[in-house]
C-alpha cells in the first residue's frame, strides 16, 4: 500500500507539473496566436500550414522511436545516450539537406513560390531539435517535469516576444517561421544548461541495434501517425483555397491548446511511471484504470464545453474574419476529446514491449481513415466531410486500441466503456446546457461567454455529484495532495 501511495503522489506531482508546463507553453503560444491572428490574414496561416507536414515527419524520423525506447530502458548508460545522440544529429542533417533540395518541388506542388525560401529556413528546427532529444529524455526519465516546465515557460515568453515584434514590423508569414525556430532554439539551449549533459565521442553499434529493434517499429507507426495527423494540411492546401487552409490551421491550433496539452501530459508522464511498474501486474492494472477514468473526467467536459462556446471564443479573441474557423474547431473538439485515451491505451502496448502490435494497429487505423477520406471526396462533402471523417475515425480507432490493450492487461473493452460512458453522458448534457445558454442569454459576447462558462462548471460538478462520479472526489484529493506537498516542501526550504 505504501508503494502504491508513493507512486500515486509521484505521478500526481509529475502530471500537475507536466500539465502546468504544457498549459503555460500552449497558453503563451495561444496568446501569441491571438495577436498574430489579428495582425496577419488567414492566407499567412495557410502558407505556413503547407509546410507543417514535412517538418513533423522529419522530426519523427530524427527521433526514430528512440525516445520511448530510452525511457522504457531501466539501465541506460552514457554510451547508450551518446550513441542515440549522434544518430539523431546525423539523421537531422541529412533530412535538412533533403528538404533544402526538395523545396522547389514542394513549391511547385502547392503552386506557392514563397515556400522555397520558407522551407529552407524553417527546416533548421530539425537540426536544433536533434540537440534537445536526449536532454529531454533524461529529465523525463527522472520524472523532473518541474524543470521542463521552467524551460518551456521561459522559452515561450522570449520567443513569443520576438515573434510579436517581427509581426508588428510587417514580416507576415515569416513571423510564424521566427516563432517556431526561436522557440525550439531557446528550449534546446535551456535544456543543455539545466540538464548539463554532454555526449561522449562514442557510437556503439550493439547499443544502437538494441534500442532500434524496439524503436524501429515505433518509428514506422510514428511516421504513419504523423503523416496522417498532418495529412489534412496537405489535402486542403492542394485541393482547396489557401484561405480555407488558414481557417483550418487556426482551428487546429486552438483545439490543440486543450486536447494536446492533456494528451501529451498523460502520455509523457504515464509512460515512464507505468514502465517503472511493468512487472507488477496488479499495480499496473489499477494505475491504468485510474488514469483512464481521470483523464476522461477532465478532457471530455473541457473539449465538449469548448465546442459549445466556439463562436464567442473566436469572435472575442480573433475577430469576425476568423468566424469561418468555428465549425472546423467544433468538429475537431469531438475528435480531440479522445486523444488522452488513445495515448494511455497505446502506452500499455509500449510498456509491455509490443511495438510490433503498435505498428500493426497504426496500419489498420490509418487504412480506415483513408477509406473515410476517399468516401468524403466521392460524395463531394468538402472540408466538413473531411473533418467528419477524422472524427468518426477517432472513435473507431479508440475501440481498436481498447481491444488490443485489453489483451495485455486485465481491463476489457466492455469494462473501459462502462467506466467512460457515464462521464461522456454528463459531459454531453453539460455541453448542451452551455450551448443553449448562449442562444438564450443575450448580454453581449463577453458577458454571455462568462455566463456559459460559469453555468457549465456548476452543471458538470452538480451532475457528477448526482450520478456519483467518483473521479470528482479523486481529482479534488489529488490536487489537495499536490498542494499540501508543495507547502511542506516550501516550509522545509524556509526552515
Amino acid at each position: 500500500m505504501k508503494g502504491t501511495a508513493t507512486l500515486t503522489n509521484k505521478t500526481t506531482r509529475a502530471i500537475v507539473w507536466s500539465f502546468t508546463e504544457l498549459m503555460a507553453n500552449y497558453g503563451i503560444q495561444f496568446i501569441i496566436q491571438i495577436v498574430l491572428a489579428r495582425l496577419l490574414v488567414p492566407e499567412h496561416f495557410g502558407v505556413f500550414g503547407m509546410i507543417l507536414v514535412f517538418i513533423a515527419i522529419s522530426n519523427s524520423i530524427v527521433d526514430s522511436g528512440f525516445t520511448q525506447a530510452l525511457i522504457r530502458d531501466q539501465q541506460t548508460t552514457q554510451e547508450d545516450y551518446s550513441t542515440v545522440f549522434f544518430f539523431n544529429l546525423g539523421i537531422s542533417m541529412i533530412l535538412y539537406g533533403i528538404l533544402f533540395i526538395s523545396s522547389k518541388g514542394i513549391s511547385i506542388f502547392f503552386e506557392e513560390p514563397q515556400l522555397i525560401e520558407i522551407i529552407r529556413v524553417l527546416s533548421i528546427v530539425i537540426i536544433i531539435n536533434a540537440f534537445a532529444i536526449i536532454q529531454r529524455v533524461m529529465l523525463m526519465k527522472k520524472i523532473d517535469f518541474r524543470t521542463i516546465t521552467k524551460i518551456s515557460v521561459i522559452s515561450s515568453v522570449i520567443s513569443g516576444t520576438i515573434t510579436i515584434i517581427v509581426a508588428v514590423l510587417g514580416f507576415g508569414v515569416w513571423s510564424l517561421v521566427v516563432n517556431m525556430i526561436s522557440l525550439q532554439l531557446i528550449q534546446t539551449l535551456l535544456l543543455i544548461i539545466y540538464n548539463r549533459w554532454m555526449p561522449s565521442f562514442i557510437f556503439n553499434y550493439q547499443s544502437f541495434k538494441r534500442f532500434f529493434s524496439f524503436g524501429s517499429k515505433l518509428l514506422l507507426s510514428g511516421l504513419i501517425d504523423t503523416f496522417y495527423n498532418n495529412l489534412y494540411f496537405l489535402i486542403i492546401g492542394k485541393f482547396f483555397s489557401i484561405t480555407q487552409l488558414g481557417y483550418y490551421t487556426n482551428a487546429v491550433k486552438v483545439r490543440d491548446l486543450a486536447s494536446q496539452s492533456l494528451a501529451s501530459t498523460v502520455q509523457r508522464v504515464t509512460y515512464p511511471v507505468l514502465s517503472s511498474i511493468q512487472d507488477d501486474e496488479k499495480r499496473l492494472e489499477l494505475g491504468f484504470k485510474k488514469i483512464i477514468k481521470l483523464s476522461a473526467f477532465i478532457n471530455f467536459p473541457l473539449l465538449i464545453g469548448l465546442a459549445a462556446i466556439g463562436n464567442p471564443i473566436f469572435l472575442i479573441l480573433f475577430g469576425e474574419k476568423w468566424i469561418p474557423s468555428v465549425i472546423y474547431f467544433q468538429l475537431l473538439c469531438f475528435a480531440g476529446m479522445l486523444y488522452p485515451l488513445h495515448a494511455i491505451n497505446l502506452n500499455i502496448l509500449q510498456v509491455k514491449g509490443r511495438s510490433d502490435l503498435f505498428l500493426r494497429l497504426e496500419i489498420i487505423k490509418k487504412g480506415l481513415l483513408t477509406i473515410l477520406i476517399v468516401l468524403s471526396f466521392l460524395f463531394k462533402l468538402g472540408i466538413i466531410g473531411l473533418i467528419c471523417a477524422a472524427v468518426i475515425s477517432s472513435y473507431l480507432s479508440l475501440l481498436i486500441n481498447m481491444y488490443y490493450s485489453a489483451r495485455e492487461i486485465s481491463y476489457s473493452t466492455k469494462e473501459q466503456l462502462k467506466d467512460l460512458l457515464p462521464i461522456f453522458g454528463i459531459s454531453i448534457v453539460m455541453g448542451t446546457i452551455v450551448f443553449m445558454v448562449g442562444k438564450i442569454i443575450i448580454l453581449g459576447s463577453i458577458p454571455t461567454l462568462i455566463s456559459q462558462i460559469s453555468i457549465g462548471i456548476v452543471a458538470y460538478i452538480g451532475l457528477s455529484k448526482i450520478f456519483k462520479i467518483r473521479e470528482l472526489h479523486l481529482l479534488i484529493e489529488l490536487l489537495r495532495s499536490f498542494l499540501s506537498g508543495q507547502k511542506s516542501r516550501k516550509s522545509e526550504g524556509n526552515s
